[in-house]
């Protein structure tokens, strides 16, 4: 059986094809009457709208922007190099990407550079950025002007995002939290918990897996506070220093987010053998070699190109109005240790 066409709605409905596309594309330059005798065709006729060959009749290209942290970053040089992946593939066709670098740092500074964006040359955003006040106001701004926006890696509940893509990161401290405990079943002591900054949502929501995990099923052992160093490495090295000599107990480190670089240099200079069981995020040259080294036991990760793609699919989507396959935009949590390191 032929698949009904507009054609066949306009049939059905009694009206012209003009109004059938009018109502098909959300405007709201019909009669109601009319409007309703073209949903009722849609809905008796069991039509799907082929949204891409839609798209390619009228020639329509997506302007989509991907802002990432700035800086020295392994991680985010892997976000990176996936979207410029995206570039030219057939998943981007009729896509024009670009990519903006923002000091995450600094609130305002990242605020000021979303205000300086022109939303009516983007369709689409997709934001690697703290959640702070200055971001919803920027956010909501961009929305308003008619962009979606989605939210990559960390999370921005309280904002007016269209989407998160990324992994559940309370899952991902859960599972950190699961690994310390096993790997540490016959030991009593503390974790050392860093990250660069408490202010990204992802190391918050991990933060809470791993206490969680850890106070309900490994209760003789505690993580300490956690120490933040701002992407500087004389900060790391003198905190990390501190937290040696205050605590004779620490018996693993949890690194929640980037910077794995810069702590595990500091933590050659605090502790002289492999004692410490570390589990750190993200599948970088840093951590893949400090896997093989044996320096590291377990890496949680992400993968980033799975990441990429999907937020370019949910952009597209949203754009359309179209559904979001939920299971195919799913980022799974993964564990790579040595043994399976590909």
């Amino acid at each position: 059986m032929a698949r009904p066409t507009v054609h066949d709605i306009a049939r059905e409905a009694g009206v012209s094809l003009s109004t059938v596309d009018r109502v098909l594309n959300g405007r709201t330059d019909v009669r109601p009457k009319n409007a309703e005798r073209v949903k009722a065709a849609v809905q008796k006729l069991g039509y799907v709208r082929d949204t891409n060959a839609a798209n390619l009749a009228k020639q329509k290209r997506y302007r989509f922007l991907f802002i990432l942290p700035e800086g020295p970053n392994h991680f985010i040089e892997t976000i990176d190099a996936a979207v410029d992946g995206l570039i030219g593939s057939p998943l981007a066709d009729r896509t024009d990407i670009q990519k903006l670098f923002v000091n995450v740092g600094d609130p305002h500074a990242v605020a000021a550079r979303l205000s300086f964006l022109k939303p009516e040359e983007l369709d689409g955003v997709a934001l690697m950025v703290p959640e702070t006040p200055q971001v919803r106001d920027a956010i909501t701004h961009l929305k308003e002007a008619g962009a979606r926006v989605v939210a990559l890696v960390s999370d921005l509940p309280n904002s007016q995002c269209d989407h998160f893509v990324g992994i559940d990161n309370f899952s991902a401290g859960r599972t950190a939290g699961a690994l310390l405990g096993r790997f540490l079943r016959n030991e009593t002591g503390k974790i050392l918990v860093v990250t660069n900054s408490m202010t990204s949502r992802d190391s918050i929501e991990r933060r809470f897996g791993l206490d969680e995990v850890l106070m309900r099923d490994f209760p003789q052992i505690h993580a300490l506070p956690t120490i933040e160093f701002y992407d500087d490495p004389q900060r790391i090295q003198q905190t990390l220093k501190a937290a040696f000599t205050s605590y004779q107990d620490i018996v693993g480190v949890y690194s929640m987010g980037s910077g794995n670089a810069v702590m595990l240099e500091a933590l050659r200079g605090c502790v002289d053998d492999n004692r410490l069981v570390i589990v750190a995020h993200d599948l970088t040259a840093v951590t893949r070699q400090a896997l093989l080294d044996g320096e590291v036991d377990a890496v949680i990760t992400q993968n980033v190109g799975h990441l990429v793609r999907s937020a370019l699919r949910v952009l597209r989507a949203k754009c359309d109005g179209a559904e979001i396959l939920e299971a195919q935009e799913q980022i799974r949590v993964e564990i790579t240790m040595r043994e399976n390191l590909y």
